[in-house]
């Protein structure tokens, strides 16, 4: 299967999960159509993309595993619903569309992201999941990603040095928070939604979803000043413009691809052991550091 085979096999497994589970509260209508317009507005799904993959790799992908690919891409759009606030990065465009508080409002905005951030859980505790102590498990890794110990405290970082200049352990620090703890989640999660608890599988996974979560946010900071606003589906230069700390800044242009490559080798070679099943990963890891927007 071709990478964009799996990604058109992914994006439609996880969007009909979502639409099933979305669409069921009356009284919530106004609230679920602004969710839905973050939910569905062109994401890529790269998240349930390595959900669906690492799954893959050691069982037959089944509801469970939906379930987690759902919750995590309902958390990512959540946060970005909240990172485009005024009080947060201020964007008026996302994926080439109005974010959600210039397409309704800013308390809808608001709303509509701690609603998702909720649905995230809701998905992944229904009690058609009969096994328990998966379901905690899963509950635990996307807790712990998504709030104080991940993705909240990463942005709170980001916000906090905004104009400020900082050493790349700290930029790491930052993104291995802000982006990594969700991409380390992701294929986490996949793994253990399909039973694979094994300590030193799940390592190996940890060092290719590491390496990749650093190259997601290294190639963000590259193409946000070689990809033009049409091409990126935001404005062009936004992080120049808001002032924020960047490796193309710390490291200059050629620095940071240098260090993206390095990564993406990294992700290559954590995963070799698991041989060929693991092609969707690799392809996944060559489509990050490609990527142009």
């Amino acid at each position: 299967m071709t990478l964009d085979d799996f990604s058109q096999f992914a994006r439609r497994r996880v969007d009909h999960y979502l639409t099933q589970n979305l669409d069921q509260y009356v009284p919530a209508n106004h609230l679920q159509e602004a969710m839905a317009y973050s939910l569905f507005n062109g994401g890529k799904r790269v998240r349930p993309m390595l959900t669906y993959a690492t799954a893959s790799l050691f069982d037959d992908i089944n509801e469970l595993t939906d379930a987690c690919a759902a919750a995590i891409e309902s958390i990512h759009a959540y946060s970005l619903i909240h990172d485009d606030l005024p009080a947060m990065d201020d964007d008026d465009l996302r994926r080439g569309k109005p974010t959600c508080h210039i397409q309704y409002n800013e308390a809808t905005a608001i709303l509509a992201g701690d609603a998702l951030q909720t649905f995230a859980f809701e998905l992944l505790s229904q009690s058609h999941h009969t096994n328990a102590s998966l379901k905690l498990q899963l509950i635990q890794e996307l807790i712990h990603a998504s709030g104080r110990h991940g993705m909240v405290t990463g942005q709170m970082i980001d916000l906090t040095n905004v104009g400020h200049d900082i050493n790349q352990q700290a930029l790491q620090q930052m993104h291995q928070h802000k982006t990594g703890a969700l991409i380390r989640a992701s294929v986490r999660m996949g793994a253990i939604s399909v039973g694979m608890l094994d300590r030193n599988n799940l390592t190996q996974l940890d060092r290719y979803a590491n390496a990749i979560g650093l190259a997601f946010q290294v190639q963000d900071d590259i193409i946000d000043i070689t990809s033009d606003t049409n091409t990126l589906g935001k404005n062009q230069f936004s992080d120049e413009a808001a002032n924020k700390p960047t490796y193309p800044k710390l490291l200059g242009l050629e620095g940071a691809q240098e260090f993206a490559q390095t990564l993406h080798q990294q992700a290559i070679d954590a995963i070799k052991p698991f041989g060929d099943p693991a092609q969707p990963l690799v392809e996944l890891a060559n489509y990050i550091i490609g990527r142009n927007h």
